[in-house]
C-alpha cells in the first residue's frame, strides 16, 4: 500500500462545530477501524479517498463509542441501549443527517435499529457511497493495476442479507480494470465468514471445521488472486483463513476501498 506523501488531517466533529461549520457526513470509524492494525489501512485508505475528493465529512474522534451490534447480539440488551442512547445523543448534538461506514454491523444497526431510539439517520455503507461517486464521474479509474489479477468478492452478511446490497461493491469492483470471478455461494447464497453476531468474541462450538475455513475454500476454489471483503469482521476472518492455508503470501485480502485507492494512486 502506497504511503502518503503528505499527513492528512482528519477533522474533528467538535473542531469544526467550535468554528461553527457543520460537515455533510459523519464518518464512523468503528472499533476494528480505529483499533485492528490491519483494519487501520481501511481506514487510512478510504479518508485519502475523501480527502482527494474534498468530501465535507468529520469523525467523533474521542466521543465516537461502540455502535452497540456485539452487545445486543450477544444477548446484553442493557448495554446495547445504553451504548445507542449515547450514541445517539452525540450525534443529535452535532445535528448528524448523513452517516458513512465502512462497518456493516454499524450500518446495519444505525439504519434499522437506531430509529427505535429517535436515532434517524440517513446510513451508507462506503461501497454504496464509492459506487456513487463512480456513477456520478467523481472517481475515474484508468490504472491498470489490476488488470493481471482475478478477483473474488466476499458478501458480508449484515450488507447482503440483512440489507439487500449486492450491486453497490461489484459495480465498484467493475469499475477497476481486472478479471472477475464469483464463489460458488454468492450473493443471498454467500456464506458467512464466522465472526458475525459476536462469534468473533467466543469460542468455536463443536463441529467438524471452522467457519471461516470453509469460505476460504470457498475463496481459494475460485482460483483469485484477490480476495476482496467490505467488512472488518470478514477481513479478520479471510486473513486467517489465508494464514491457516499457508496462502498469504501468494494471495491477498482487500478491502474494496484500498483497491480504490491502490487504482487511483493516492
Amino acid at each position: 500500500m502506497s504511503e502518503s506523501k503528505h499527513k492528512i488531517e482528519v477533522p474533528v466533529m467538535a473542531d469544526l462545530f467550535a468554528k461553527g461549520e457543520k460537515p455533510e457526513y459523519l464518518l464512523w470509524i468503528g472499533s476494528a477501524g480505529a483499533f485492528d492494525d490491519r483494519y487501520k489501512k481501511v481506514t487510512r485508505a478510504f479518508i485519502k479517498i475523501l480527502t482527494h475528493l474534498n468530501i465535507s465529512y468529520a469523525v467523533l474522534g474521542v466521543e465516537e463509542s461502540s455502535s452497540g451490534d456485539v452487545a445486543r447480539r450477544a444477548g446484553n440488551e442493557m448495554l446495547f441501549q445504553m451504548q445507542a442512547m449515547t450514541n445517539i445523543e452525540i450525534m443529535n448534538s452535532y445535528e448528524v443527517k448523513k452517516i458513512i461506514t465502512c462497518d456493516p454491523h454499524a450500518f446495519n444497526t444505525f439504519k434499522n435499529e437506531y430509529p427505535d431510539y429517535d436515532g434517524n439517520y440517513e446510513v451508507i455503507h462506503h461501497t454504496q457511497f464509492l459506487q456513487q461517486l463512480i456513477a456520478e464521474g467523481e472517481i475515474k479509474i484508468d490504472s491498470d493495476l489490476f488488470k493481471d489479477k482475478t478477483i473474488t468478492y466476499h458478501d458480508p452478511c449484515y450488507l447482503g442479507r440483512a440489507n439487500g446490497e449486492y450491486d453497490a461493491p461489484r459495480e465498484v469492483l467493475a469499475a477497476i480494470p481486472s478479471k472477475k470471478v464469483e464463489m460458488k455461494r454468492n450473493r443471498s447464497n454467500a456464506l458467512c465468514c464466522g465472526a458475525g453476531g459476536g462469534q468473533m468474541f467466543k469460542e468455536a462450538e463443536k463441529g467438524d471445521k471452522e467457519i471461516f475455513i470453509e469460505r476460504t475454500e470457498d475463496a481459494l476454489e475460485t482460483g483469485a488472486n484477490i480476495i476482496v471483503t467490505a467488512c472488518p469482521y470478514c477481513m479478520v476472518m479471510m486473513t486467517d483463513g489465508l494464514k491457516y492455508k499457508n496462502k498469504e503470501e501468494e494471495i491477498k485480502n482487500y478491502d474494496i476501498a484500498e483497491l480504490i485507492e491502490q487504482s487511483l494512486e493516492l
